[in-house]
């Protein structure tokens, strides 16, 4: 955040609106974030995500949908959780967790079709 605001005292041009210092933020900000994910640091460091067994990170009892997620493979787990909790996208996944970008789809692919056969959610989604 530090680096984002010294970016906003050094910069030289006047806003047209507080909406255009606002979007200029966002933007600024968004394009910080990717640059710390294409860092060498991230590359070479590996990230821990949660492991079932961890009694603080499972899910409650009566959650049906988290159940289903954490009965998943772990590799389907993973990209499940890096994709719709983290919000990474399958590219950064990839780099996360040293796989390729298809090989991080197909893992979402297959958890979804097992999700929709352990939830019962066979009907079709497009109607």
């Amino acid at each position: 955040m530090q680096n984002v605001f010294i970016k906003l005292i050094n910069h030289t041009n006047a806003f047209n609106s507080t909406e255009h210092e606002k979007a200029w933020l966002i933007t600024c900000a968004t394009n910080h974030c990717k640059d710390i994910l294409k860092s060498a640091y991230v590359k070479r460091t590996e990230f821990d995500v949660p492991d079932v067994a961890d009694e603080s990170v499972s899910p409650a009892n009566d959650d049906e949908v988290l159940q289903a997620i954490w009965a998943l493979p772990e590799n389907h787990r993973s990209a499940v959780y890096l994709f719709y909790y983290e919000g990474y996208k399958t590219d950064d996944i990839a780099g996360i967790i040293g796989k390729t970008p298809s090989t991080v789809r197909s893992y979402l692919s297959e958890a979804r079709t097992q999700l929709r056969i352990t939830l019962g959610g066979d009907r079709d989604e497009r109607t």
